[in-house]
C-alpha cells in the first residue's frame, strides 16, 4: 500500500478567481505560461502545475531531469473553451483543450475558464489542464505502449489532484464524468479494453474517458488489480491483441465490470492523501508581456498551434508591421522569424533572426531560424556544395552551446543530412538519439529515430520507438507504426521495412486532444 492511502469522500476543487486583462508571462523549471489575467492567479496557475509536475514524480517515484528545462512545456491559457475550440481548427468538436509533444517546443492550450458560471465549471480548466500535462509526463517518461482507455484514464485519474493547505490528495472524484458514468452510454470492459478512439462515437469516446478513469482508479488503488495490469501491459507490449491480454491478465471481464460498478456506487472513494512537504516548494517568475509581444501574443499562439505555408500566409501578413514597430525585441523577432520560414519567405525569417540576434546574440531562437533558412534555400536550390552545408548548420552548432539539451536544435542537425541528401554521420545520429531522449512525446522524432534504428539494423531500438506510436489513443488501427511492428514480428525488416517508412514519412504523428 503506498504512503498516505485513506478513504475520502467526494469533494470539490477550490475555484480560480477570475482574470484581468493583462498579458503576462509566468516561467517555472518545467512551464512557460502565457494568461490573460491577474499576476496572482497567473502565479497560482504556474505553481499548481509545478506542483502538479512534482506529485506526477513522487507518486511514480521518477526524479528529476535538469536537461528538462531546456525543454518546457508552453502553456496558452484562452478566454475560453470556443478559444480553444478555434485554435483546434474544428468548432463543432467537443475538444476542452489539447495538447501537441514536439520536439520545437510542447505546447498545450487551456481555457480559462469554464463553459458554464457555475461553482463545477470553475473547476474544469484546472482539470483540463492537469489532463494534458499528465498525457505529456507520461509519454516523456515510459517507453511502454498505452491503449486508450489508460492513456486517457490515467490523464483522469492524476487531473483530480488537489492541494489543501497541509496535503495533497490523489485518487479524488472525477465529478466531471459522473453523468456520463452514471446516465451515459457504458462502455463495458470488454468493448474497453478493445476500443479504438478513431472508430468510437463521441458519446462512446466520453464513456472511455469515465469509464477509462474509473478503470484506471480501481487500479492504482488496488494491490491485486494493479499487479494484474502490469501483466497486461507486459502482453500488449509483446504483441498479444488487448482483449486477449486482458482476459489472460484481468480473469473473467463481467466480474471486472462489476466491480468497476461497484466502485463507482460507493459513497466512498479510496485516495491517497501525502503531506504537502514532501513536494518541492515551486518557484515562478513572472512578468508582463512586453508591448511588441503583446502585440504579437494572438498570432503567435495561432502560429505556435501549428501552420501548413499556407494557412501561415496571413498570419505573417498581420505579424509584418508589428515586427516593424518592435525591430529592437529579440522575442518579437524570434517569433517574426519562425513565422517567415513557415511561410517559406526565407528572406524576412534570416532578417528577423538577424535583429533577433543585434538585440540578443544568445537568441538560440534566433540561431536555429537562421540556420533553418541557411538549410532550405539549400535544399531548394539542390545544392551539392558540402561548404554550402556545413555553413547552414553552424548556426545549428551555435544555438547547441547556448543550449546543448535544446532537442530541436539536436533533431534539425540530424536532419539537415537528409535534407542534403547524404548519409547521417556518427555525429548526427547521436544528436538524433539524444533529441528522442529528451522529447520522446514528439511522434514525428520518434518516427525519424525508429527509421534511423531500422537502417542501422537495431531492430529492438525500433520496436521500442514504434510501440507507442502504433497504439496511440488518437491513431488508426492500422497506422504506419502498426504495420511497421507486424513486419518486423514477421521478421521481414531490413530493406521492406525501410522502403515502407519512405513511402509513409510524415503520415504517422497525431496530437493529442481532449
Amino acid at each position: 500500500m503506498r504512503p498516505g492511502f485513506v478513504i475520502m469522500a467526494a469533494a470539490m476543487l477550490a475555484p480560480v478567481a477570475p482574470a484581468r486583462a493583462e498579458w503576462l508571462q509566468a516561467t517555472s523549471k518545467h512551464f512557460i505560461v502565457y494568461a490573460n489575467g491577474d499576476a496572482g492567479t497567473v502565479r497560482r496557475q504556474a505553481e499548481d502545475l509545478e506542483r502538479f509536475d512534482s506529485v506526477f514524480r513522487y507518486f511514480q517515484t521518477i526524479p528529476e531531469r535538469p536537461e528538462d528545462e531546456s525543454n518546457k512545456l508552453t502553456v496558452y491559457v484562452v478566454a475560453s473553451g470556443s478559444a480553444v475550440r478555434r485554435l483546434y481548427g474544428d468548432s463543432s468538436r467537443n475538444v476542452g483543450g489539447f495538447y501537441q509533444g514536439r520536439a520545437s517546443g510542447s505546447v498545450a492550450f487551456t481555457p480559462a475558464r469554464g463553459s458554464t458560471g457555475d461553482a463545477r465549471s470553475r473547476d474544469e480548466p484546472r482539470i483540463v489542464l492537469f489532463h494534458e500535462y499528465a498525457h505529456h509526463l507520461l509519454l516523456g517518461n515510459y517507453e511502454a505502449a498505452y491503449p486508450a482507455w489508460f492513456s486517457e484514464g490515467y490523464a483522469e485519474f492524476l487531473s483530480t489532484v488537489r492541494f489543501d493547505k497541509d496535503v495533497f490528495w490523489i485518487g479524488a472524484p472525477a465529478q466531471h464524468r459522473a453523468y456520463t458514468l452514471h446516465l451515459g452510454a457504458s462502455l463495458r470492459a470488454e468493448r474497453l479494453f478493445a476500443a479504438n478512439m478513431r472508430n468510437l462515437s463521441q458519446e462512446q469516446v466520453s464513456s472511455l474517458y469515465a469509464r477509462g478513469w474509473l478503470l484506471t482508479h480501481y487500479i492504482e488503488t488496488d494491490q491485486t488489480r494493479r499487479q494484474q495490469f502490469g501483466a497486461y501491459l507486459t502482453a500488449l507490449n509483446a504483441g498479444k491483441p488487448s482483449v486477449e491480454a486482458a482476459r489472460a491478465a484481468f480473469g473473467d471481464l463481467r466480474q471486472l465490470d462489476k466491480e468497476m460498478n461497484a466502485r463507482m456506487n460507493a459513497a466512498k472513494l479510496p485516495a491517497y492523501r501525502i503531506p504537502n512537504e514532501r513536494l518541492p516548494k515551486p518557484v515562478v517568475a513572472i512578468r508582463p508581456l512586453r508591448a511588441g509581444e503583446k502585440a504579437m501574443i494572438e498570432l503567435r499562439m495561432r502560429s505556435d498551434r501549428g501552420v501548413n505555408r499556407t494557412s501561415a500566409q496571413p498570419i505573417l501578413a498581420e505579424a509584418l508591421p508589428i515586427g516593424e514597430r518592435y525591430p529592437d525585441d529579440p522575442v518579437v523577432q524570434g517569433w517574426l522569424a519562425e513565422m517567415a520560414l513557415d511561410a517559406g519567405r526565407y528572406d524576412l525569417a534570416e532578417a528577423a533572426a538577424d535583429r533577433a540576434l543585434a538585440a540578443d546574440p544568445r537568441s538560440s531562437q534566433a540561431l536555429v531560424y537562421k540556420g533553418q533558412a541557411h538549410l532550405r534555400r539549400a535544399r531548394e536550390a539542390k545544392v551539392k556544395d558540402p561548404a554550402v552545408w556545413q555553413e547552414a548548420r553552424s548556426w545549428l552548432l551555435k544555438a547547441n552551446k547556448v543550449d546543448a539539451d535544446d532537442a530541436y536544435t539536436l533533431m534539425l542537425y540530424y536532419s539537415s543530412f537528409g535534407m542534403a541528401g547524404v548519409p547521417a554521420t556518427a555525429n548526427a545520429k547521436a544528436a538524433l538519439a539524444r533529441a528522442h531522449e529528451l522529447v520522446p512525446q514528439d511522434p514525428g522524432l520518434s518516427f525519424a529515430y525508429a527509421r534511423q534504428a531500422l537502417i542501422d539494423g537495431k531492430l529492438d531500438e525500433a520496436r521500442v520507438a514504434l510501440r507507442p506510436l502504433a497504439y496511440s489513443a488518437h491513431a488508426a488501427p492500422d497506422n504506419p507504426a502498426a504495420r511497421l511492428l507486424a513486419m518486423l514480428d514477421a521478421r521481414q525488416a531490413g530493406k521492406a521495412a525501410v522502403e515502407m517508412l519512405e513511402a509513409e514519412k510524415g503520415e504517422n504523428g497525431e496530437e493529442g486532444e481532449d
